[in-house]
């Protein structure tokens, strides 16, 4: 990472992708080390057997922000004239909540005159799992509701070594917990009755080059539990199959690239066999492998906040005029200036 000379910085990040809305105070100090100062956040929970709304969730965002907000702050014992730059997801995500966001950026930046950054969510995973985690050059396995994605940094940007061709792994997940009569997000729901289990159901295992396919096991898995097969070998299936599928392609991405490091991230990288799976993996090729902490797994106001701190250190500015939000922005058009 470049180290220009700067003073101690603090940036405040607002997340609203999704489900969940967040504020964080992130801090960078004179040797570029990153702190979490605070973070707070609120989940927008759909009914049993539905997933996000959109408009619901853009209503839940309206009406917690400035609580999560006010509660940032507190935690950190800081007010917004302690901060240096305001951070905000400009994407990718769905557009109503996104905006809830933006709007509540672009309102503090203008009020406290203060400089305002549009941050990738998905380079905010990334990035933030690199700095709690200490890793330096890894393949990236980013597994999420949005993302499901093999990945490299060169020639200054994050470059796709496979990607979901369907639905992603989150998806898998949600919308098979959905079938099954549960809320979005069902993750960690599957992954108990999984742990219950060890009967193994046949399901479609689909690759087409590095890139993995899900939405043939969700139709499988969906008929398995229409013929009233047991739930805990059904999810059971499910994470083996897909899991195993990720180890495939995440072990190909190693060895094309030779690499000698692994860095999970995202909502799904909570899952523990996930993680015992790519452990193993990285074992038997001599690799290291490197998982981002379960509370910053999922989607928080820190991963925003540090990609704003490292945008805004290598000199990246957004007039506030053209603040605005993009539900499609693909993690590989952003150029990443701190790295080489």
């Amino acid at each position: 990472m470049n180290k220009p000379k700067h003073k101690k910085l603090t940036c405040l990040g607002i997340e609203s992708t999704a489900h969940t809305f967040g504020s964080s105070l992130v801090s960078l100090d004179e040797e570029n080390q990153g702190t979490i100062i605070s973070d707070s956040r609120s989940v927008y929970q759909p009914p049993p057997g539905s997933g996000i709304h959109p408009r619901e969730a853009y209503q839940h965002h309206s009406d917690v922000c400035s609580g999560v907000l006010i509660e940032s702050l507190r935690k950190a014992k800081m007010d917004m004239d302690s901060v240096d730059v305001i951070a905000y997801a400009g994407g990718p995500g769905l557009g109503p909540c996104l905006r809830v966001g933006a709007v509540v950026a672009r309102s503090l930046a203008a009020y406290y005159h203060k400089p305002i950054i549009a941050a990738n969510h998905a380079i905010g995973h990334i990035e933030l799992a690199c700095m709690l985690t200490r890793a330096t050059n890894p393949i990236v396995l980013l597994v999420s509701g949005g993302h499901t994605a093999i990945l490299a940094f060169s020639n200054g940007r994050w470059r796709f070594f496979g990607e979901t061709l369907d639905i992603t792994i989150g998806q898998l997940l949600d919308q098979f917990g959905r079938a099954a009569g549960y809320a979005s997000p069902s993750g960690a729901i599957i992954e108990r009755c999984a742990s219950k289990s060890e009967e193994y159901l046949l399901l479609p295992y689909t690759l087409k080059g590095n890139d993995p396919s899900f939405s043939g096991m969700l139709t499988s898995a969906k008929r398995l539990l229409s013929s009233g097969k047991n739930m805990d070998d059904i999810c059971f299936s499910i994470q083996e199959t897909a899991f195993s599928n990720l180890c495939e392609v995440t072990e190909r991405a190693l060895a094309f690239t030779e690499h000698d490091e692994v860095l999970l991230t995202g909502g799904v990288a909570a899952n523990t066999r996930l993680q015992e799976m790519l452990t193993e993996m990285c074992r038997s090729r001599g690799s290291t492998f490197r998982v981002i902490p379960r509370q910053f797994s999922g989607d928080c106001g820190a991963q925003i906040a540090w990609v704003g701190l490292l945008s805004y250190l290598h000199g990246m500015r957004l007039d506030i005029s053209k603040s605005i939000v993009r539900q499609s922005w693909r993690l590989d058009q952003v150029d990443i200036l701190w790295r080489h």
